[in-house]
Parts: C-alpha cells; structure tokens; sequence
C-alpha cells in the first residue's frame, strides 16, 4: 500500500454558545478551526487524521498546519509505502528535519497514517497499539470560568449528562476563583470528583498556592492542574511541594523532552498527555511509556478536538495502562461543545465515560456533506 496524496480541508465549527470556554490563558473560546487531513493511498484506502488550529493554544493555524502539509510534508510521503507499525515512524521520521515544532500539524498527519494502517490490517488502532486494557474511558466535564452562577448552571447539565467528574477553571483571580469552585462544589455534592484548572494563569506559585489553600477551605478538590505559567518547572514544583493535592502538568508538557524535564525538577505528579501537542499518537505512546516507568499517573488533555481526534485519544486511553481515567479522569468531551460534528456517526460518549470504535482504523467516517457546510473557503 503506498501514499499517493494528501489533502487538507479547513473547517471551522461553533461552540455551543453556552458552553464558551474561559480559562486562566485569557479570552473565551467560543469557535474552533480545524483541518481535516486525508492520506489516500493506490488502493483507494483514505486515512483521517485531524489539526487543532486554535493559535492561542497550539501556535498554529489551518494556512500554516496546510503550507507545511502541503509543501513540505507530502512531497517526502508520496510514494512511501504503509504496511506495519514501523513505517509510521518511518514516514513521519522523514518530515521532522525539515519542520521543527508544530506539533499539532504533525498529529494530523500522524493519526490519519495511523488510521490508515489500521483500515489496512482490519484493525481498530487500540489493537495496532497492543489491545485493550479497559472497555472505557472514564471522562470528565469542563466547568468554564464563569461567574458562580453560570457556573454552577454548567456543572448541573453535566449532572445531567451522567458525568462523575469534572473541573473547574480557575486562574481569573484569587477571589472569583474560590467562589467559582466553592458554588460549584456544593451544587454538584460531595461524590462527584472535582478538580481545578488554572491553564497557567495565576502568576507566581505564591498566589497559586494562597489561592489553592483557600479553595481547599471551601471545596474537596483531587488536582491542581497547570497552577502557574509554563515554562518554569522549579515554579510548579514549588507549588507541588507547598500543596497537599496532587498537580497535574498540562500547558507546561507538550514532548517527551518536556516529561523528563518535569520529573527531574519533581513538578508534578501527573502529566496530561495530548496526542496533538505531543506530535501524534505514537509520540503521546512513549510520554505515557515514561510516565510508567518513573511512576507518573497520566490522563488525557483536550483542546476540544472534533471526533477525529477525539478517537485518536479514545483509542490511547483505552490500550494504554500509564492512562489512570478511574483515578484522573480524561477530557475526551470535545464533540459535546460544538452545534454539529463532521462525522456520519458521533463518538460513544455517554454517562461519563467514552467507548473506542471496534471498527479498522480509528473507527470513524466523515459526513461529506458536513464537512462541506462548515468548510472554510
């Protein structure tokens, strides 16, 4: 089976209106690009892969993830052959000289080859990955940085939706952070698991940790994720050794090279492993790999990927034994914010837990027509 071409397709898909995100990065989240990435191969089997484009979290978007793709990726891709798990590594080895970074663009392709090998092979990625370690995903929702109020609106609907856990946005201020978090701990009671989420936005680990000892006054919190600006892991690791709940690294963990920085520096003790910031899904594998063997725990993150990706991460999180959903739910929940997916059949996500395809490949097919209305010309 060899590649024959590449073609992206941007798509830009609204978010819920009421289901906006803010976070401690600034700004709300209320609509999100993407580019589909199709890898088609000589006989006529066509791989899906999928591009975060939102630049305040990815530092990247659908005209650079398509002039990389387009210019620099396929040019070294035609002609390869597909055949085993090694020839991903083998494709995508070829385009990391010429691009440095970019990670997300890198994913899109990556999961598309993954998916194309497991159409190939008549196998669902997880068992391209090694099989299943569990049936499904626990995930949890994502409370955004609202006034108490609408806040705690948002927490009951995912109440509703059957979600045993969740977070809550922090990192906007010291004070409506804790009436944030308090509101919402006492609406939702005492067993659902409850976190916290500052995306790097309070600005010192002396107002992460002041702040986080006063949520802890008013809330049972389970985690403190990415409590300060990332870059600096010896701030993390002061908040860390100042706290007693656990903190998860996310913004501050994008490669590998990231992960042994951060156990060196002891700054966390869970790392939230993305499979676009990581490069792809055979990258976000080995983070995992690692967090085995040093003794992390790993969930996995979200930029509120559409089904494509949202499968990609399903597929890791349910063959991975370094992924600990039961004990640090995921946020596979992308496709639940946006007025429409681009698939034929949404993702089994359901009553707070999420359940791979038993089809080849990454299990999904797209809507044409879908993809079409939302296609940005």
């Amino acid at each position: 089976m060899k590649i024959t071409r590449i073609e992206t397709i941007p798509v830009r898909v609204p978010i819920k209106p009421e289901l906006a995100i803010r976070s401690g990065r600034g700004g709300s989240h209320s609509v999100s690009p993407f580019l589909i990435v199709k890898v088609h191969t000589d006989g006529g089997l066509v791989g899906l892969g999928e591009v975060s484009c939102t630049p305040r979290w990815s530092g990247e978007d659908q005209f650079s993830a398509a002039h990389f793709i387009n210019t620099y990726f396929a040019p070294l891709m035609i002609g390869e052959s597909l055949g085993e798990i090694a020839d991903i590594e083998r494709v995508t080895t070829k385009y990391e000289f010429p691009v440095a970074g970019n990670h997300f663009t890198k994913a899109g392709v990556e999961m598309a080859l993954w998916d194309l090998l497991g159409k190939a092979l008549n196998k669902p990625v997880y068992e391209l990955l090694g099989g299943k370690v569990r049936d499904s995903v626990r995930i949890k929702w994502s409370v955004s940085g609202s006034e108490p109020e609408k806040a705690v609106t948002i927490a009951r609907g995912a109440l509703d939706r059957g979600f045993t856990a969740m977070k809550v946005k922090v990192g906007l201020g010291p004070d409506d952070d804790v009436a944030r978090v308090k509101a919402v701990c006492e609406a939702i009671g005492p067993h659902i698991k409850l976190g916290i989420d500052a995306n790097g936005g309070w600005p010192t680990a002396d107002v992460a940790v002041a702040t986080i000892r006063r949520i802890c006054d008013v809330a049972k919190i389970a985690f403190a994720e990415q409590p300060v600006p990332a870059g600096d892991h010896e701030e993390m690791a002061t908040v860390r050794r100042q706290i007693e709940v656990p903190v998860i690294a996310d913004e501050s963990l994008y490669i590998l090279a990231d992960a042994r920085a951060l156990v060196r520096t002891k700054a966390c003790d869970i790392f939230s492993v993305y499979v676009g910031k990581a490069g792809g899904i055979g990258p976000a594998k080995q983070i995992a790999d690692f967090a085995v063997e040093k003794g992390i725990k790993c969930t996995i993150g979200s930029n509120l990927e559409l089904g494509i990706g949202s499968a990609a991460m399903l597929h890791l999180g349910c063959a991975h034994r370094g992924i600990t959903p039961d004990e640090y739910p995921c946020d596979i929940i992308g496709p639940f914010y946006y007025e429409d997916d681009v698939l034929e059949e949404p993702l089994a996500l359901a009553n707070g837990r999420a359940i791979a395809s038993s089809a080849p490949g990454l299990g999904v097919k797209l809507n044409d027509a879908k993809v079409e209305q939302n296609r940005v010309r």
